[in-house]
């Protein structure tokens, strides 16, 4: 299935939470997601270019129907352990984690009072380093938590990291 693609669209409306929920139904045997944050119009919901949502469906198909080894998925969420001044985030899919087009952006952190605010981050191997001085023991770190965030995670295979948040 293909996540919901960045979309301007009213305050009212909450994408971040559905994209969460739609991460939550690879918990299924043979799902597969496939990101679009990075390819979506703003404008419209649904993202002008087929062909990269297509190919990035194909590549779920090749892997988990034909068995080929092939990454078909851009950086999952899988958990988050405070350090220091900052949270590390793991995830799996994440082999030659990369910013496409300049620094990460679209981080946040939170303290235990569940206020989130802009963070920076680092890669660091196969995680992500994030902090901010607005939130000195942060405990809690989200990702492209917006209808249309501006976000930039890859994995070496040029797939989007899915926008996620690691509050449960």
């Amino acid at each position: 299935y293909v996540q919901i693609a960045n979309f301007k669209s009213t305050p009212l409306e909450d994408w971040a939470s559905l994209r969460e929920q739609q991460v939550r139904t690879l918990e299924l045997r043979n799902t597969a997601m496939a990101v679009t944050v990075d390819i979506g119009n703003p404008d419209d919901v649904h993202p002008t270019d087929k062909v990269d949502v297509g190919k990035r469906l194909g590549l779920a198909a090749r892997a988990l129907s034909y068995g080929e080894a092939v990454e078909y998925s851009g950086p999952l969420f899988r958990q988050a352990t405070p350090e220091g001044s900052g949270v590390r985030a793991w995830f799996d899919h994440a082999k030659g984690l990369m910013a496409k087009n300049g620094e990460l952006t679209g981080f946040e952190v939170a303290g235990g009072d569940g206020k989130f605010v802009p963070a920076t981050a680092k890669i660091d191997g196969v995680t992500v380093v994030v902090s901010s001085p607005d939130a000195p023991e942060p405990v809690f770190v989200r990702y492209g938590w917006a209808n249309s965030p501006r976000c930039n995670l890859f994995n070496g295979d040029g797939l989007p990291a899915s926008p996620f948040t690691s509050v449960q």
